[in-house]
């Protein structure tokens, strides 16, 4: 008889044979859980409940119990994968062994107050007890309750009062934003129109100012300081030089406008609109502050890098903590400049008559004072304000004289 020829030959079945994975020995347990116990799990887990409700009701005890025992055992087989299945979903590790060491603990208390007698000692105290007492604790009870719920109730107050005070501090930051927003397009429009105020017209300028007093004297430190970098870097604070006939600015053929510190006007004169000031802590860096009256005003703190406060009066006024670096406190050399003169006209090239006013000024703990603005401070601040400068005075003489 001739072979099969669609039949490979017994090698290489023997051969593939070989090569197919045999699958592992399943456990017999698992096996009976599967084909036994989880296939009719239903039914016996009924029929074990259909035992114990005859057993209760034919009042055969022996039957009861042995279906209680089947449904609970039944019941915890369905139950301990689904439990097994949440703690391993919902439940961390850490959060695992946190809960056996919690559950651990109890029982392990539970038992050593067995053990060392504490049961026994509560039960000696309850049946000592005086349950007629009870009512008086009672009292004690509500009474310390209702102090509990004032105590809740002015909380929540004091929540409520909380949440209306910062709704109403952003309420007033919204309305005093716009407010400036409505100032800084009024003046723009007269700085830009045809008739501007750019230009040598008194009258508008004297409108400007007021406006600008106004809105300096209804915002907190923060709408000031946003005031001042507005009017500094819109040159509207700087002397310009102008033509005498039509009163316009003149160009520095640069882009800008020239200065004109002698002789120029400025569009809008500070003035006394920031004595006493609040300015702690805002940025002022390269803002003219030139030429008006700062008495008494806060800048602790401030940042007054490349400010310029030449012929500012600045007397008592705080500067513990400010950044003065590159601050402009004069024109000139420190040896030769010297403070404002109600009567003598500044000279900007020796820088006599061009410094500050810093008598009476704190300047305890300021930052980046450099050698010519510590000597000057310390050569016109007068004893209070030495006293105050960074690095001493030693060696530079009192020239205020008082």
């Amino acid at each position: 008889m001739s072979a099969d020829p669609q039949l490979p030959p017994v090698s290489e079945l023997t051969a593939s044979a070989l090569e197919t994975p045999i699958p592992p020995p399943r456990p017999i347990a698992e096996l009976f859980y599967q084909k036994r116990v989880e296939s009719r799990n239903p039914w016996l887990l009924l029929s074990a409940v259909g035992a114990m409700i005859l057993g209760l009701s034919l009042r055969w005890p022996w039957l009861g119990f042995s279906g209680a025992v089947l449904a609970l055992m039944f019941s915890l087989i369905a139950l301990l994968p689904a439990w097994r299945s949440w703690v391993q979903r919902y439940l961390t590790p850490q959060e695992r062994r946190s809960l056996i060491s919690g559950l651990c603990f109890v029982l392990a208390i539970g038992v050593l107050s067995y053990y060392l007698g504490l049961f026994q000692l509560v039960g000696a105290w309850l049946n000592q007890f005086k349950y007629d007492e009870f009512g008086s604790w009672a009292e004690w009870v509500g009474a310390l309750g209702q102090i509990m719920i004032a105590l809740l109730a002015v909380y929540v107050a004091w929540q409520q009062y909380v949440i209306s005070k910062d709704l109403t501090i952003q309420q007033n930051r919204i309305t005093q934003q716009q407010t400036i927003d409505a100032y800084f397009q009024g003046i723009s429009d007269l700085a830009l129109n045809d008739e501007g105020m750019l230009e040598d017209w008194p009258q508008e300028r004297a409108f400007a100012e007021g406006r600008t007093a106004a809105i300096l004297a209804s915002v907190d430190a923060g709408g000031k300081a946003k005031i001042l970098r507005f009017l500094s870097q819109s040159r509207l604070l700087t002397p310009l030089k102008r033509d005498y006939y039509l009163g316009r600015p003149i160009f520095d053929g640069l882009g800008g406008y020239q200065e004109d510190r002698v002789q120029g006007l400025r569009v809008i004169h500070l003035g006394v609109m920031l004595v006493a000031a609040d300015l702690a802590g805002q940025d002022l860096r390269w803002v003219d502050l030139s030429d008006i009256y700062l008495i008494r005003a806060n800048l602790g703190r401030a940042d007054l890098v490349k400010t310029n406060l030449s012929r500012a009066v600045l007397y008592e006024a705080n500067l513990a903590g400010a950044d003065l670096k590159g601050a402009r406190l004069f024109y000139g050399d420190a040896q030769s400049a010297s403070p404002r003169d109600r009567t003598e006209a500044p000279d900007y090239e020796t820088g006599q008559y061009t410094g500050a006013v810093v008598e009476r000024v704190n300047l305890s703990g300021a930052l980046h004072l450099n050698d010519e603005q510590r000597y000057y401070v310390c050569a016109w601040g007068g004893e209070a304000t030495r006293q105050t400068v960074p690095g001493g005075c030693e060696g530079i003489p009192n020239r205020l004289g008082r």
